[in-house]
């Protein structure tokens, strides 16, 4: 983030919410950087001919923030946290639209890297993962939401553990939990 405080930011995000649409125009410099960083972390490790890049990323989650009723912002890392959800929206649709134009062919990946299934590198279907999240969601919204944050935002524990309202301890164990569920169910879809 350039030249903006956590606080500053909050304020800001809370000012847009309440109608001022320069505190919007303020607070684009200030994030930008940080969801072009998001952008990058979802991107990195796609396959190489993937056609979506990180500039229209979040060109495109930025318009749909705009474009939406914003939330009651709690905080930066809460910002974040719906930035993340956009993109990970934007990139399921663009694997869907891909997908529907190829007639099943190869669909967008994503690395899961360690920090989510404890197998470096393995490059899975952005649609698969959105699919067992969303399993996830039914059985344990919370540990479907920490995933969210942690994986698809790039929060921090503390910062994950700020935005939900729980304790750090909270979040880590639903954390190790959560990728445990989800390296298991990612390993039970690729088996025949």
């Amino acid at each position: 983030m350039q030249n903006g405080s956590p606080r500053q930011v909050t304020d800001l995000l809370v000012r847009w919410r309440a109608g001022d649409r320069e505190a919007l125009d303020a607070l684009m410099p200030l994030v930008y950087e940080e969801l072009r960083r998001l952008a990058r972390h979802y991107l990195r490790q796609e396959r190489p001919d993937h056609t979506l890049q990180s500039t229209a990323l979040v060109h495109e989650a930025y318009v749909r923030l705009v474009g939406q009723n914003p939330p009651e912002w709690k905080s930066r890392a809460h910002f974040f946290g719906v930035a993340a959800r956009l993109m990970r929206q934007i990139l399921v649709d663009h694997a869907r639209t891909n997908r529907a134009a190829k007639r099943g062919g190869n669909s967008l990946t994503l690395s899961l890297n360690e920090a989510v299934a404890g197998s470096p590198g393995k490059n899975l279907d952005i649609l698969a993962l959105d699919s067992a999240l969303n399993n996830l969601a039914q059985l344990n919204p919370q540990q479907s939401e920490i995933v969210e944050l942690r994986f698809f935002s790039g929060l921090s524990i503390e910062d994950t553990s700020e935005v939900l309202g729980v304790s750090p301890a909270t979040v880590k164990r639903s954390w190790t939990t959560a990728r445990a569920w989800l390296f298991r169910e990612m390993n039970r879809s690729e088996q025949p």
